[in-house]
């Protein structure tokens, strides 16, 4: 099972970054035209158990997943994890820890593509590359968002 952690530092309070990354305003804006929300929370900041379906491409295929925030205790963590979509497993911790400069955000995250030994060739080959890029697009997105004065 892959496991990913990003860390990411931000010049900003962890009530902001919790806030913007709870967002999904923000999160389809980080995305481009690669994501769109088809159902659940459509706007705004999401909470406990709120879910989301997102409409995605990648690697120019269609797919769609939906999450489940599972765990919210703001602003120092939240979790949001597949409750349907493309991957056999998909958990996403999300945590804030307050630093003299600011926030340090760490994502963590533990998932397992379908299709046994295949799904785990394709992860090591291409797909945990994929996703920590995307991940690490994300988070300068967000961290540009929370330091701008606006």
């Amino acid at each position: 099972m892959p496991h990913l952690e990003l860390s990411t530092t931000i010049a900003s309070p962890p009530e902001v970054c919790f806030d913007l990354s709870l967002d999904v305003d923000l999160h389809t804006q980080s995305t481009g035209a690669r994501e769109v929300i088809i159902g659940g929370v459509r706007s705004g900041r999401m909470a406990l158990d709120d879910e989301v379906t997102w409409k995605a491409w990648h690697f120019g295929i269609p797919f769609t997943m939906t999450s489940r925030i599972s765990e919210y205790e703001r602003p120092t963590h939240f979790v949001d994890e597949q409750t349907r979509g493309p991957f056999a497993s998909w958990r996403h911790e999300h945590r804030f820890e307050r630093r003299e400069s600011g926030t340090l955000m760490i994502d963590i995250v533990d998932y397992r593509s379908p299709l046994g030994p295949i799904g785990s060739l394709v992860d090591r080959l291409r797909l945990e590359r994929y996703m920590r890029d995307l991940l690490q697009r994300r988070n300068e997105f967000l961290r540009q968002a929370a330091e701008s004065p606006a």
